[in-house]
């Protein structure tokens, strides 16, 4: 692997896990909500992702595979691959108490319905916003670890392929953000604080590269590559099954998720076919 080639998959890592500030800076700045936008947009992630991880990412694995173990080996090695990422990206979404989950949406206009009723005299309300607000950068960082290396990994593979996944998946970092910021904003009212806490969340991303990258460096074979491609496949089906679609629905209306999960996998899959 050359330097330019880890730098460029490092940054895009680097992008889409600071997207989690864009969150924030919208939640700050935005008077409303666009939750028909947002709805689309995070069913084009979705999209994006399921396409690009069972036509492209799955299939390379596969191939990579069965190239080093043979046929029937590689196959069942990549297959296996392919649900161990997914076990263990629920294993790490079952571990975050769903009380402090961040892929609980709210708009910015309930959540400033919220604050206007805040009783402020109570101390104790302010000491549970900020630990909300706190418990959901962790579990962003916790959620972004692997994130990173899907994105860094994919990046390696293709640099196109990693810059579709990169875009992506800083789609889907962006409602996180506001997650972290709402509450820490309101119980400590102030922005620059908020704002460092989200930012904070989004940089586990680029550090799951880092520390992925410099432990699978000295075992990077063929099929460590096939099984590391097919855990990431696995990594991102359940992403988007579990987080982006309920996400893109509880925003909107459910034509609106699905219209943008198939413009998604449409400008994924012309995307691919220009680069044939």
């Amino acid at each position: 692997m050359s330097t330019p080639a880890v730098l460029y998959a490092f940054g895009l890592t680097l992008f889409a896990g600071l997207a989690t500030g864009v969150g924030s800076a919208l939640a700050f700045f935005a008077r409303q909500t666009n939750t028909k936008f947002l709805s689309v947009v995070l069913g084009f992630s979705a999209g994006v992702m399921l396409y690009v991880s069972f036509v492209e990412i799955f299939a390379e694995a596969r191939h990579s595979l069965v190239a080093s173990l043979g046929e029937a080996q590689g196959t069942w090695a990549c297959v296996a691959a392919f649900f161990g990422g997914i076990a263990f990206i629920a294993l790490i979404d079952r571990l975050v108490p769903e009380y402090e989950n961040p892929h609980e949406m709210h708009s910015i206009e309930e959540i400033d319905a919220g604050a206007a009723t805040l009783p402020h005299n109570e101390a104790h309300d302010f000491a549970k916003l900020r630990r909300t607000g706190i418990f959901a950068a962790v579990a962003i960082a916790i959620h972004n670890f692997p994130e990173g290396l899907a994105t860094f990994t994919a990046a390696l593979a293709d640099p196109q392929l990693g810059l579709a996944i990169a875009v992506a998946i800083a789609i889907h970092n962006i409602p996180e953000g506001i997650a972290v910021s709402i509450p820490l904003y309101y119980a400590t009212g102030n922005r620059k604080k908020a704002f460092l806490y989200s930012f904070l969340s989004g940089l586990s991303e680029p550090v799951g590269a880092l520390v992925g990258y410099l432990l699978l460096l000295p075992f990077f074979t063929p099929s460590t590559f096939g099984l590391l491609m097919a855990g990431v496949a696995g990594i991102m089906v359940f992403i988007s099954l579990d987080q982006l679609l309920p996400a893109a629905e509880e925003y909107g209306e459910h034509h609106h998720s699905i219209f943008g999960l198939v413009c998604g996998m449409a400008v994924m899959a012309v995307s691919l076919l220009l680069f044939l």
